[in-house]
C-alpha cells in the first residue's frame, strides 16, 4: 500500500505544484469491497472543487498512463476540510496558535490524546496549551512519539 502511495504522490505533486496548490495528504484504503484513492489538497484560502476536478483529471490521466494500482478504485480529490490533519513539520509551523487535537505512540503524563492551542513547535517537541477548567497546562510532546496530528474544530 505505501508503494501506491509513492508512486501517486510522485505523479500528483507536479500537478499541485503547477497549479500553486499543496498536496496534503494520499490515502489508499479498502472500505468495503471498495478501493479509494483519496488526494487531498490545499491552498492559502482553500481549494474549490474546479481545482479538485481539475487535479482528478490531470492525475487520473496519469495513473491511467503508469497503471500503478493493481485493483479498481476510485479516486476522489478534495480538501482537507476544517480538520485538516498535520503530517509534515511545516504542518506544525504553520498550525502554531491554532487549536490542534494529537495522539501519541505511548502515554506522556498517563494521557495519549492532547487538545489544545499549539504554541510551539522546533522539530523535536511539539508545545500545546490544554485549558483544563480554570487553568492552562502546558504539555511537551516529543515529536517522535506524535501517533497522529489535526486541527481542532472548537466552538466557543
Amino acid at each position: 500500500m505505501s508503494k501506491v502511495i509513492e508512486v501517486v504522490e510522485s505523479l500528483a505533486t507536479p500537478i499541485v505544484n503547477e497549479l500553486n496548490l499543496e498536496l496534503v495528504d494520499i490515502e489508499y484504503v479498502k472500505e468495503g469491497k471498495s478501493w479509494f484513492l483519496r488526494v487531498f489538497i490545499d491552498k492559502e484560502n482553500g481549494v474549490d472543487i474546479e481545482e479538485c476536478g481539475l487535479v482528478s483529471e490531470r492525475l487520473s490521466e496519469k495513473l491511467d498512463e503508469l497503471d500503478p494500482i493493481p485493483y479498481n478504485y476510485f479516486l476522489e480529490v478534495s480538501s482537507p476540510g476544517a480538520e485538516r490533519p498535520l503530517k509534515k513539520e511545516k504542518d506544525f509551523e504553520k498550525a502554531i496558535g491554532k487549536n490542534v487535537f494529537i495522539k501519541t505512540y505511548e502515554p506522556i503524563d498517563g494521557e495519549k490524546a492532547f487538545e489544545g492551542v499549539l504554541k510551539g513547535f522546533d522539530g523535536e517537541t511539539v508545545t500545546v496549551d490544554m485549558k483544563i477548567k480554570t487553568r492552562t497546562k502546558t504539555v511537551e510532546i516529543p515529536y517522535a512519539k506524535v501517533a497522529s496530528a489535526r486541527l481542532a474544530v472548537t466552538f466557543s
